[in-house]
């Protein structure tokens, strides 16, 4: 590759003269907003000046605007000539801010385009993206996956990345994405001198090699009844709160979560990814996330961090956790002012962040699973450990948890200590293959049931829905009735019950909801009046 500098019959006469022809070059590549890519025309115009200079104009961060020193080195590394004139690089739209490295590429061949060194005519058919390093080698860039969406969208033929992106972005059909490891290779294969071939992406590899997942629930001993709730929330896509003791199981029961859920959908799996690449969280070597994503963030994690935020809004947690799992550990540890941030977006399923730049959505259909210890020892309720913890230290530990929060967790149940004989029994519990099974066919008949809106579940009915397809007989209705009375449950917590009933007659295969039903709903409320009816 180092030998690649003019491309064929381009003499440096010729390159003379070329230079007074074209004296302005074109070129598109893509910034990221949000986990959208933006198109940027790169516009380079270099004309003679008394004294030679470089100006980056375009509305480009401080990232940008350092690359100018880093590109030019990359061309002089690189064999080329770097242009003794003045050279005034516009990036546009120029409203739009750009903060990435990933237009050092498109920059540094717009350079060569302008002053001749290069043809041009192939320019307009493929976008470019791309840091360099000084010695010229290109380097891996955040957001291929939707770079490559919006190349084709555009009707671009193709699209120069990294060679670590270009699985990723192959990812995306009816488009040639070409893998490029240095500026050499890019003006070569620009000028028609360097044939390379376009990166594939085979689904059926990427499935064999990342689709499957490492644990199972028969993994987990004893907690029957809790992997019971694990089923119905899976099954309607509901919110999970496991209570009990340290070393009970609840970090395990929720890690295993994703191998009773169903595969992801291939337009599930290429927005989740678009996610991930979008904050650099995508592993080098894995082109698409195909098991569900599971997010266990730190207590001390900030509502930035959370739910996303930043000058340029970037996503959070709660982002990377789409179509997936997020964990919350120890969940009266968090501060209370993050917790009270998820409020909006667990009911609207997405996160709006607004800056002064514009406001940026970012999706986040979750499951949200949390974990708590009863008390701030750990053993209130332990039959074999003793609790000293008074009712005041009890009652201001769950205070952490506002109830508007606490009500927009469907499922709460106990998980208490396994005894000593299932601990030691070879006997093996209820596996993820046999709750998975469940689980689809529940959602099979959501599926059915909800035809006209796809996507929905139990677990996000509407209230007009819930009054269509939760109808109760005379006794459920009066056990209702009385469970609401007695637990002093809000309207949103009778919704929930009403949901996860639902779910529960789906997975039993019933189409009425029996007094049976409600009840073990119901039951999945009870820590409503043990903890915070008093």
């Amino acid at each position: 590759m180092q030998g690649i500098r003019i491309p064929p019959k381009m003499t440096q006469t010729s390159i003379v003269r070329h230079r007074v022809a074209v004296m302005l070059s074109k070129l598109l590549t893509y910034s990221l907003f949000g986990i959208d890519a933006k198109p940027v025309e790169v516009e380079v115009d270099i004309s003679p000046a008394s004294l030679p200079r470089t100006t980056l104009v375009g509305l480009a961060e401080a990232a940008v605007k350092e690359s100018i020193h880093r590109i030019e080195r990359a061309l002089v590394n690189s064999g080329y000539h770097r242009p003794i004139d003045r050279i005034v690089i516009n990036l546009s739209p120029a409203d739009l801010p750009k903060e990435a490295p990933s237009t050092d590429l498109p920059i540094a061949i717009g350079m060569l385009a302008a002053s001749g060194q290069v043809a041009h005519d192939r320019l307009g058919e493929y976008a470019a993206a791309g840091e360099l390093a000084l010695d010229g080698q290109v380097r891996p860039i955040k957001g291929a996956l939707s770079m490559a969406l919006q190349a084709r969208h555009d009707g671009r033929r193709g699209l120069l990345v990294p060679v670590q992106n270009a699985r990723e972005a192959a990812v995306v059909e009816e488009i040639e994405i070409i893998p490029v490891g240095s500026l050499a290779e890019s003006i070569g294969f620009l000028s028609g001198e360097l044939p390379i071939s376009p990166a594939v992406f085979r689904w059926e590899d990427a499935l064999r090699e990342f689709g499957s997942y490492s644990v199972d629930y028969s993994d987990v001993k004893g907690q029957e009844s809790a992997k019971r709730a694990v089923t119905v929330a899976a099954a309607g896509r509901h919110h999970l709160l496991m209570i009990g003791s340290p070393g009970t199981g609840k970090t395990l029961l929720a890690q295993r979560l994703g191998t009773v859920l169903p595969d992801l959908s291939p337009d599930e799996s290429l927005e989740t990814t678009r996610i991930w690449s979008a904050v650099g969280r995508l592993p080098d070597t894995q082109p698409l996330l195909l098991t569900r994503p599971f997010r266990n963030p730190h207590h001390t994690i900030s509502e930035a961090g959370l739910v996303g935020g930043g000058s340029t809004p970037q996503p959070g947690e709660i982002s990377l956790a789409h179509n997936g799992v997020l964990f919350l550990d120890e969940l009266p540890e968090f501060n209370r002012r993050t917790l009270e941030v998820m409020r909006q977006p667990l009911e609207d399923r997405c996160v709006t962040i607004s800056r002064a730049i514009g406001s940026v959505t970012f999706p986040a259909s979750l499951m949200l699973v949390a974990a708590m210890n009863p008390c701030p020892c750990g053993f209130r309720g332990d039959p074999k450990r003793n609790c000293n913890c008074s009712p005041m230290q009890v009652d201001r530990y769950m205070s952490r948890i506002s109830g508007p929060l606490l009500d927009r967790i469907d499922i709460h149940v106990e998980v208490p200590p396994v005894p000593f004989r299932e601990l030691s029994n070879d006997k093996v519990g209820t596996n993820s293959q046999s709750m998975r099974a469940s689980v689809i066919e529940a959602r099979e008949r959501q599926k059915h049931r909800f035809k006209e809106t796809p996507g929905a579940l139990n677990g996000t009915m509407s209230p007009r829905q819930i009054r269509t397809v939760c109808k109760l007989e005379a006794d459920a209705e009066s056990l209702l009735k009385a469970a609401m009375e007695e637990m002093g449950l809000s309207a949103r917590a009778h919704d929930k019950i009403l949901r996860v009933s639902r779910t529960i007659a789906d997975l039993d295969q019933s189409e009425a909801i029996t007094a049976v039903h409600l009840s073990e709903a119901i039951g999945y409320r009870t820590l409503d009046r043990v903890y915070w009816a008093g």
